[in-house]
């Protein structure tokens, strides 16, 4: 379905149980992600929870009207919240997703009730341990500049873009299903302005771990053991800062253990919203 919030078009999609709470999915990789991975991963949960998955502003299906701020994407998530909800929800985002869910419990702390984390950073500390592991893995494709320009937001196109992203995709999961990951990069929608704003303008400035103290609602954070682009470091500091945060590692997984460990990610988000 789509809703015009904020002067743009955002597609979104309601899953589930139309009595249960309500669950919002935030997906990350601005420009290059959308909801389908998170209706895939967490449809399950629709026997006991309602659950609303959008693409974000200038991803997906939404519309591209800038700006691109993490002010704006939250003030989305607000609005959206506003129309479908009206009370408060529990909210789990994933990779940039996580900054942006992050963002929205510290502007509308009264307007949630649990915090789900996934694979996600408060800052920007350990971006360098990022890039040398993508230097390092000596991939074909991934060059010093490249993996460079993909970090500051620098981008040509968007065929660049999907060059890019396709070079450092055996870095995300422990076991790298090749003709899976050509049919997702097919399938994406690009949009190498939306990732440049982020990386280049967002991401520079972005550091929530001062405010984490102020998160007073249950918080999950998870990542997976391999993650290179948000390591396990960056799930410790959050974990670290929030008070009383649960912290879950998944051993076998890479940066989408709600894919690679699909059941025990399931599992563990049910026993914690019990």
């Amino acid at each position: 379905m789509y809703i015009t919030i904020n002067d743009n078009q955002l597609y979104y999609e309601v899953h589930g149980n139309e009595e249960g709470e309500t669950i919002f999915f935030i997906h990350g990789a601005p420009g290059l992600s959308d909801c389908r991975g998170d209706i895939k991963s967490f449809s399950a949960l629709g026997d006991k929870y309602r659950l609303v998955f959008l693409d974000m502003r200038g991803s997906g299906r939404s519309e591209n009207n800038p700006p691109f701020t993490h002010e704006q994407w939250t003030a989305d998530i607000e609005e959206l919240r506003k129309h479908l909800v009206g009370g408060p929800i529990i909210i789990l985002g994933g990779s940039y997703g996580g900054f942006l869910t992050l963002e929205y419990v510290l502007r509308y702390p009264e307007n949630v009730t649990h915090v789900l984390l996934r694979d996600t950073s408060a800052n920007n500390e350990f971006d360098h341990l990022s890039i040398d592991k993508a230097l390092e893995s000596n991939l074909p494709g991934i060059t010093e500049d490249g993996i460079n320009r993909l970090f500051k937001g620098e981008v040509g196109s968007n065929e660049e873009l999907k060059e890019m992203f396709a070079a450092i995709q055996p870095l995300y999961t422990v076991k790298y299903d090749e003709q899976a990951v050509q049919q997702r990069l097919n399938s994406i929608y690009y949009r190498y302005e939306t990732h440049n704003f982020a990386f280049k303008y967002n991401k520079p400035k972005f550091n929530l771990v001062p405010s984490l103290q102020n998160i007073k609602v249950p918080t999950l954070v998870t990542v997976g053991r391999h993650d290179w682009i948000t390591p396990v470091e960056s799930s410790e500091l959050i974990a670290k800062n929030i008070p009383n945060a649960q912290l879950v590692i998944f051993e076998n997984s890479g940066h989408s253990p709600q894919q690679e460990e699909n059941k025990k990610f399931i599992q563990l988000i049910r026993d914690f919203l019990v």
